[in-house]
């Protein structure tokens, strides 16, 4: 294995738990750093990439951005909801210091530009589609 290889490796397993983190994190964002975890895998060891889009867990947010190319618009108006709901959370029961109040709601305001207009909006019937 070269050492490329296991930077990337490395790489991404660290993407890959930045992503999980994610999962129950306000603000910080699952999807593409799961892409990002995908891609790296892809790129340095195909068994690893297997097992992270055939995941039962993680595999869904994978195949869903790979075979639709983007989100649908009830899926992204979802996600933008529940960031925003544990955003607000975090921000009154958990965060008293202002400075770290003001950089969670600008981390979630960055994730909601990227979410609402970077990432690709896909139609309904599309993503129904391809769950058939």
């Amino acid at each position: 294995m070269t050492v490329i290889k296991v930077i990337l490796i490395v790489a991404g397993t660290v993407s890959l738990g930045v992503g999980i983190v994610g999962i129950v994190v306000p603000g910080l964002p699952t999807t593409p750093f799961l892409l990002l975890t995908a891609g790296l895998y892809m790129r340095s060891s195909d068994t690893l990439y297997q097992y992270l889009v055939s995941n039962k867990y993680v595999g869904s947010y994978i195949n869903d951005f790979r075979t639709n190319k983007g989100m649908s618009l009830r899926a992204k108006i979802y996600a933008i909801l529940m960031m925003w709901t544990m955003i607000t959370l975090s921000c009154i029961f958990l965060v008293e210091n202002t400075p770290t109040k003001l950089l969670i709601i600008s981390i979630g305001i960055l994730g909601t530009i990227i979410m609402g207009f970077i990432i690709p909006t896909i139609s309904n019937s599309i993503s129904n589609k391809n769950k058939k």
